[in-house]
This record gives C-alpha cells, sequence and structure tokens, in this order.
C-alpha cells in the first residue's frame, strides 16, 4: 500500500550537507513510525563491520519518517545505501494487488491547505519491474514510483536529484520539500520482505 505520510512543517535549512540517517552512527534520532497494516519491523544492526537499519515485513506495512523541511536550492542531491534480501511476492508490482517493495526510500511535498495536492517521489527496489521504470501508484496518483533496482543484489549507492524529479516527474518547480520517509511493505500480497538501509545525505549539486 501507498501511506499518506503526515509531516508537521518546520523552518527551511540550508546546509552544505545534511545527514537525515545517521544509521552507521547508530542513531535513530528525528525517525518517528507510521503504521498503516500491522508493524515492520526496523532496527539498528551490525552489518559487515557498519551499523546499518534493518527492516524485516511479515504481512505489514508501516514507514519510519523524517520530519524536515530540506532546502533544494542548497541540498537537491540525495543519497543513500540499501541492499534488498527478501522480496515481497508479488506478480504486478504496478497494482494495487502487488503494491509491495522490498524497499523504499520517498520524499514528500505537502500542501499547506489541500492535502490531496500533497506530491511525493517513491524510489522503489522492485523485485520484477525493470529499473528505469516510472508509474503513478495504484493508490495515490499523486505519488510517483520510480524503479531504482530490479531482483536480488548487493549493496547499491543510489544519488537523485531531487529537485529536477518533481519537476520531471510532477511538473514542479519545489524550492523545499518536507520529509522523507523508508518503508519496506508486504501487505498487499501478505508476504515477507527483508531490507537493509545505510546512512541517507543530502548534499549540494556538484
Amino acid at each position: 500500500m501507498i501511506p499518506t505520510v503526515m509531516l508537521a512543517f518546520a523552518a527551511p535549512l540550508s546546509p552544505s550537507e545534511y545527514r537525515a540517517g545517521a544509521f552507521s552512527d547508530a542513531r535513530l534520532d528525528g525517525w518517528t513510525p507510521q503504521v498503516f497494516n500491522a508493524e515492520t519491523d526496523y532496527r539498528l544492526v551490525e552489518r559487515d563491520r557498519e551499523t546499518v537499519l534493518e527492516a524485516r515485513c511479515d504481512n505489514a506495512a508501516s514507514a519510519l519518517v523524517h520530519t524536515r523541511r530540506i532546502d533544494l536550492r542548497e541540498t537537491p542531491i540525495l543519497r543513500w545505501r540499501w541492499r534488498v534480501e527478501g522480496f515481497p511476492d508479488a506478480a504486478d508490482e504496478t497494482t494495487r494487488a502487488g503494491d509491495d517493495f522490498g524497499a523504499r526510500v520517498y520524499v514528500v511535498k505537502r500542501h499547506r491547505l489541500l492535502p490531496w495536492r500533497t506530491r511525493a517521489i517513491n524510489y522503489v527496489w522492485t523485485a520484477r519491474v525493470p529499473r528505469g521504470s516510472d508509474w503513478a501508484n495504484p493508490y495515490a496518483a499523486q505519488a510517483r514510483m520510480v524503479a531504482m533496482r530490479s531482483g536480488p543484489g548487493a549493496w547499491h549507492t543510489e544519488e537523485v536529484n531531487v529537485r529536477e524529479d518533481f519537476l520531471r516527474f510532477h511538473g514542479m518547480d519545489v524550492d523545499t520539500i518536507d520529509g522523507i520517509a523508508i518503508m519496506t511493505d508486504c501487505d498487499d500480497t501478505g508476504g515477507t520482505a527483508h531490507a537493509l538501509y545505510g546512512d541517507i545525505i543530502f548534499t549540494a549539486a556538484p
């Protein structure tokens, strides 16, 4: 399922680098759970001599949400590491029945007065949808799904320009976003999933 993430508003930030997820420092401060259909188990673990965030899902859908207004004029580049070790058993991940993913990292731009005009980009690691595909979420068309990886694999580092992606996928030139979230979910398929997330960082463009 696709969640409607509840985000509060805070003063914009303008750092040259902002670590939204400092998991390698064994820190989860600033991240809060949001449960939609039972809880995915998120916890800090040691893997390959590094602390990372582990997500284990069993017929559940919950996210970890980091509410912070990020200034995309200063730090439009989003970089993170991740790995999926077990995928939900989805026949078609572009449908409601298959809208489960081993790993998601997504960014949200809230509308203060009209919640239905909130926009999101879901960067997902799929089991079957080809890398580079994008589609409207079947539950909420205002959320765009972007397949960053497809099928089993080792650790990968991703880098996207969030400001450019909002223009590309939503036709919006946005100066700020209002938060970021992580989710490993498997409630639509009723199966299990297992993923690992490394640090999540916003940086200035090269």
